[in-house]
Formats: C-alpha cells, sequence, structure tokens
C-alpha cells in the first residue's frame, strides 16, 4: 500500500508581471535596449537584451562578460522587485507562457551562464535551482535554448 503525501496548503499561484506597453512602444519605434532602459529601468526584458547582447558578442572578452553579469544581475534585482510588487513570496511558479515573466528569466538564464564562465559555480547553481523552481519545464539543458534561442551556441 502506497501513501502519498499531498501539500495541504497548495503550491501557491503563479506570479504574473504586467506588461509593459511604453517600453515595448518605445522599442517598436526604433530605440535600442539602452535607450528604452534609461526611461523604464525597472523593466527586466530590457536588462535581459543588453546581457545577451554582451553575452553574445562573436569576439567576447572578459569585460564583456562581466558587463552580461552585470546587466542580468540589475535585471534579476529589478525582476524581484517586480515580482514581490505583484505577490509572489520569493518562492513559487514564475511560468515562462507568461510573456511578461520572460524578462526575469532570461536574466537569471543569462546570469547563471556568466557566473559560470567567471568561475562563480555557487551563483551559476543557485540560479539554475531558481529557473527550475520558476519554471519545472525550464530545465538546465533546454533553458537556454528555450530562453535564449540562437544565443544559446554562442553562450
Amino acid at each position: 500500500m502506497s501513501h502519498s503525501h499531498h501539500n495541504l496548503l497548495g503550491e501557491p499561484p503563479a506570479a504574473l508581471l504586467p506588461a509593459t506597453p511604453e517600453a515595448d512602444a518605445e522599442l517598436a519605434e526604433g530605440a535600442t535596449a539602452a535607450e528604452v532602459v534609461a526611461h523604464h529601468p525597472t523593466v527586466s526584458s530590457l536588462w535581459a537584451t543588453l546581457a545577451e547582447e554582451s553575452l553574445g558578442r562573436p569576439e567576447r572578452t572578459l569585460p564583456d562578460t562581466i558587463e552580461a553579469y552585470a546587466y542580468a544581475r540589475t535585471g534579476y534585482h529589478r525582476g524581484l522587485d517586480a515580482l514581490r510588487r505583484n505577490g509572489w513570496k520569493g518562492f513559487g511558479p514564475v511560468p515562462w507562457s507568461h510573456e511578461p515573466n520572460r524578462g526575469f528569466l532570461r536574466c537569471v538564464t543569462v546570469l547563471a551562464k556568466a557566473a559560470e564562465a567567471i568561475g562563480e559555480h555557487d551563483e551559476q547553481e543557485r540560479c539554475t535551482q531558481l529557473l527550475r523552481d520558476c519554471d519545472p519545464s525550464l530545465a538546465p539543458e533546454a533553458s537556454l535554448s528555450v530562453i535564449c534561442g540562437p544565443l544559446a551556441s554562442a553562450l
């Protein structure tokens, strides 16, 4: 006879960040991520774009990796702030399927890769675990291709 144990409190509801239409409009009008982040510094997707660009440079140097780390770290913290403002308690699902969550998740992914590149293995492991906790479909081997697309091969 098997006994299964269920969490009687249940899992918290998924954290769903709000859309950022003003920043999206500026990008659609041709502004760069750097220009838009100057007006909307709380938008993680902008920081993620800057981090991905830095880490994805064809002739990437150590300063590029450090730059990516800094951008990703900033977007990560801005994302944590936004998640908390939207009811996240530091745990529970942050699904990739919800488009506005992707900026935060992309920042965590690039932060993990940049940390790994500079030998900060504890940070890389924490970020990888956070990705698993936020959305289990983002397994470490799959998360780069899902989150970063073509950039994954450069990482």
